[in-house]
């Protein structure tokens, strides 16, 4: 069982030619087949969190561990970090002019498993996929992101986790700008992949609107740069109901 272990993580940032702690010494563990919620204010980590561990030049890590099934994953290209297994859905995806989205996920594959999939059993995965996230075929032959809505952006990434079949998936508020039927549909693939028991999901969000789809097994509030508080799915009703104040009202957001 494939297992991603954060141990004493400090990140700092540079920011207004002064240099931030964001993380101040977070610990977590995420098994293959888990559901993990981080939820906490602006500000807090979150995407810090999410970035640093795919291995973003923007974060420095100054202290702490992070490994996959025991490899050191700070030690790896984030090419390397991809191959090993990690998924990262991003709040904001990149455009990608010049690429077609049957392009870029065909070569992601053959990447991942290491030989090109045979093209007709692709095309029926492919096919299937996007069936399954209500997503009309042409869409395969458009550039990545370019020109996407918010929704399709989104559904673009879930339809990555999908076919490629990491051991961990972080998605950074995948739910952010999704109307209520691109949420549910978002939401379903999600649920779709953690089905099958393989992939391990870290998921970032503000709102516990996500969390009315997608049960996670644990939830954990994030505030001034560390995990606050952890539990399970009734973590998020009190979120719901109490807010994020009596976590950050001890010191200022990170």
């Amino acid at each position: 069982m494939a297992t991603l272990e954060i141990r004493d993580l400090h990140v700092t940032v540079e920011a207004d030619n002064a240099t931030k702690e964001i993380l101040k010494g977070v610990d977590l563990t995420v098994k293959q087949g888990e559901t993990h919620a981080i939820m906490g204010p602006n500000g807090s980590g979150k995407s810090t969190l999410a970035y640093s561990i795919a291995g973003h030049p923007k974060y420095t890590i100054t202290r702490g561990t992070v490994t996959l099934d025991g490899e050191d994953v700070l030690e790896m290209s984030v090419d390397e970090r991809a191959r090993a297994g990690m998924f990262l859905a991003m709040q904001y995806p990149v455009e990608v002019p010049g690429v077609s989205v049957s392009n870029f996920l065909r070569t992601s594959a053959t990447a991942m498993r290491g030989e090109a999939p045979k093209l007709r059993t692709w095309v029926k995965e492919v096919k299937t996929a996007m069936e399954d996230l209500q997503m009309d075929p042409a869409f395969a032959e458009r550039n990545v992101n370019e020109g996407f809505s918010g929704g399709e952006k989104k559904r673009h990434e879930i339809l990555q986790l999908e076919l490629l079949k990491p051991k961990i998936a972080i998605l950074d508020e995948t739910d952010s700008g999704l109307d209520v039927d691109a949420l549910r549909q978002v939401s379903e693939g999600v649920n779709r992949v953690h089905a099958s028991g393989e992939v391990g999901t870290l998921l970032i969000t503000h709102y516990t609107r996500i969390l009315r789809y997608i049960k996670p097994d644990f939830v954990h509030v994030f505030a001034n740069g560390r995990i606050a508080e952890s539990g399970g799915a009734e973590l998020a009703d009190k979120l719901e109901a109490e807010g994020y104040e009596a976590y950050t009202k001890g010191g200022a957001s990170a």
